[in-house]
């Protein structure tokens, strides 16, 4: 990811555009052309005239930041909350097996907290507490080593189909040796 707070804008880089939209602001109200300014403060002419337009529609309050974009969504507080109803398991929230899947977080999230956050979300948030995949601790009882040895052996170069043909082929996308 290109910035520290996992996306956005640093704060001092928040700071500094807010200073030069406000600074457009000034010389919008002094009467200056959207040209001039775009030179002057360095920034294409488009975003001078939407910031001209927000500035006509509600001052220069509209030209303040709003904040990051990419505020988190769940807090400290909900998430221990998270924590407590993921530690119930699964099957209180009527699922058939025992293992928690981003989906199935992502539900307990919209049930519980009543957020709506996407799968990728949910990941992101796992992680940055401390979260990670589970893999089981030990293989299956049922599991055959020799059966599955034995497949390997047998069964799997016979299914296993090179993508190469023999023999020579050609580059091109029009001769019937590419498809």
């Amino acid at each position: 990811m290109r910035y520290p707070e996992g996306g956005g804008l640093t704060a001092e880089r928040r700071a500094f555009r807010e200073r030069i939209r406000l600074q457009a602001g000034e010389r919008f109200a002094a009467g200056e052309k959207t040209t001039v300014i775009a030179k002057d403060l360095r920034v294409s002419v488009r975003s001078v005239e939407r910031w001209r337009r927000a500035w006509r529609e509600g001052g220069m309050e509209a030209l303040r930041s709003a904040g990051p974009a990419n505020s988190p969504t769940v807090t400290d507080d909900q998430f221990a909350v998270l924590e407590e109803e993921l530690g119930k398991g699964p099957s209180a929230y009527g699922f058939d097996d025992e293992r928690w899947t981003l989906a199935r977080v992502q539900t307990v999230i919209s049930r519980r907290l009543r957020l709506s956050l996407s799968v990728a979300t949910v990941w992101r948030l796992l992680k940055r507490h401390g979260w990670s995949w589970q893999t089981p601790a030990r293989r299956a009882l049922e599991r055959d080593e020799h059966a599955v040895e034995l497949w390997k052996k047998e069964v799997w170069p016979r299914v296993k189909v090179s993508r190469r043909r023999p023999g020579h082929g050609s580059s091109s996308r029009t001769r019937p040796d590419s498809r």
